[in-house]
């Protein structure tokens, strides 16, 4: 497998529209092998981060079961508008899609899918709040509509009630994934995106405390 730290702003695949998108450029990231790697997972068009790429049918495969089993740990960061009342908890809300004259959008419905996140606030200030999310189920914008539902929409997202006006602060921070049932879990860290720099910085991140990029996985038997 293959993990990239997906830039915010450009989607993961081609839109009915066409125009620029990752899988266009998987060719470069054969290193060797005849057909190029594939999606095991998807990010939002405007979420940076660590995105898991196969690099044959029988990895994604491999990849699509430990996904689907909830066996793959996500970490997210987000900017939000508020602070939520308390400082850890779980966000237990089912999501059902909305489809209406001006699109579609996600929204908190008893009639839809299962959708479960834990949060945690890293840090706070002047009315917004660093958070590290834990999504326990991978339903679409899962994490950007939990958090308007906490009353503390992501900054830069509109559609759910956050501020607009600049890049969605969201960020896929790291992934850990057991490949190997004997070994430990395979754990990659994305970098801090430029965006969201200096908003997280106002918040008390300090890049010395965190490790930025590491990539550690199970020793060679």
């Amino acid at each position: 497998m293959l993990v990239i730290d997906k830039p915010a702003g450009i989607p993961v695949h081609a839109g009915p529209r066409g125009g620029p998108n990752l899988e266009a450029g998987f060719d470069a990231l054969r290193f060797g092998l005849p057909h190029p790697p594939a999606l095991a997972h998807r990010l939002d068009r405007d979420t940076s981060g660590c995105l898991v790429l196969g690099r044959h049918p029988k990895a994604l495969r491999r990849l699509g079961a430990l996904f689907a089993a909830g066996k793959v740990e996500k970490v997210y960061w987000a900017v939000v508008a508020g602070v939520p009342a308390e400082p850890a908890g779980t966000i237990d809300a089912p999501l059902k899609k909305e489809t209406r004259r001006t699109g579609w959008r996600m929204e908190i419905d008893p009639a839809g899918q299962r959708a479960v996140t834990d949060y945690r606030v890293l840090g706070s200030a002047e009315g917004r709040a660093w958070l590290e999310l834990r999504p326990r189920t991978g339903r679409t914008h899962q994490i950007r509509v939990h958090c308007a539902a906490l009353g503390c929409p992501v900054v830069g997202d509109p559609t759910y009630g956050g501020p607009g006006g600049m890049p969605l602060h969201l960020h896929a921070r790291s992934i850990s994934i057991p490949v190997y049932p004997a070994r430990p879990a395979i754990v990659v860290t994305a970098p801090v995106p430029p965006h969201m720099l200096a908003a997280l910085g106002r918040l008390g991140y300090d890049r010395r405390l965190y490790p930025e990029g590491e990539t550690t996985e199970a020793a060679p038997p």
